[in-house]
């Protein structure tokens, strides 16, 4: 079965355009006015630069983990950066395909396929890390122990779209539990939604990337358990769409590599828990596929 929390969906939905509002209003606060491109920049004609963060936690969190990144970016470029994101999933990769929306894209390893294929995006650098994985945590004192004692129960995730959701269901099936019959799957916005959802008990356990819960606030933390842990894919790919002229994505991409060889790059990185990013080849996400497949 698989249920929708559709008030806290419509709370997220409400809030979303005062929270990109105040995205954009705090960049312009935290950064030098750029009134003029710089005129050997090998950006300038893609001014301003889009970057197009997947909704993976909400809004607020996306302002406080990306906007150090686009204000690095904007510095050494001359240029604006402006971070964008979406209400969802499904929307964040209708206005990747079809709009192609975002200069810079950050999504999740299982849409980079498309998005190169459909929309013409180039794989640029991904994070650096060995992969990421989902994991299914409960409250600390929950009796829920194994896989098997999450039959008969709730168990929050991501959208139907999301990789967590997709990693979950396919684990949970290989462990021969039906996850539309054995157990009730609720759906909440995000990965802090969904961690959120059995921490104060709306649910009994919840599906989320590892990344996002290794970021959770360490009182939630303590108050958690993991029972389980999916296969790992790639992790987040970074790539730039056609409309970034090659000088200016070589650019980016050198940026973005020397990020974590100073102390300032390594502080910004700190933001969202990375060590930094690396060179790697689209042939690695083809793989999430045929994971997701078998």
């Amino acid at each position: 079965m698989h249920i929708f929390i559709s008030r806290t969906g419509q709370i997220f939905l409400n809030n979303f355009r005062y929270q990109l509002l105040f995205i954009f209003f705090g960049l312009a606060l935290c950064q030098p006015i750029i009134s003029i491109a710089k005129e050997n920049s090998n950006c300038s004609d893609a001014s301003p630069i889009i970057f197009g963060i997947i909704p993976f936690v909400s809004a607020e969190q996306l302002v406080i983990q990306f906007s150090p990144i686009a204000l690095y970016l904007s510095d050494h470029l001359g240029i604006p950066v402006r971070i964008e994101t979406a209400p969802d999933f499904v929307e964040f990769a209708r206005r990747t395909h079809e709009d192609k929306r975002y200069d810079i894209l950050f999504t999740a390893p299982h849409f980079y396929p498309q998005a190169s294929s459909r929309a013409g995006y180039r794989l640029i650098v991904s994070v650096d890390s060995p992969g990421m994985w989902a994991v299914i945590v409960v409250p600390r004192q929950s009796p829920i122990h194994k896989l098997d004692d999450l039959k008969g129960k709730r168990l929050a995730t991501v959208p139907p779209a999301g990789l967590a959701t997709l990693l979950v269901r396919k684990y949970l099936n290989d462990a021969g539990i039906d996850p539309d019959e054995d157990i009730t799957i609720i759906s909440t916005p995000s990965h802090d939604a969904s961690l959120l959802s059995s921490y104060y008990g709306v649910t009994d356990a919840s599906a989320l990337m590892q990344p996002p819960y290794a970021a959770a606030s360490q009182q939630v933390r303590d108050n958690m358990r993991i029972i389980a842990r999916t296969d790992s894919t790639p992790h987040i790919p970074i790539s730039v769409s056609p409309r970034i002229n090659d000088s200016c994505k070589s650019e980016i991409t050198k940026l973005l590599l020397e990020m974590s060889t100073t102390q300032k790059g390594k502080e910004i990185l700190s933001h969202n828990s990375f060590s930094g990013f690396k060179q790697t080849k689209p042939e690695e996400y083809d793989k999430v596929r045929d994971l997701l497949a078998r």
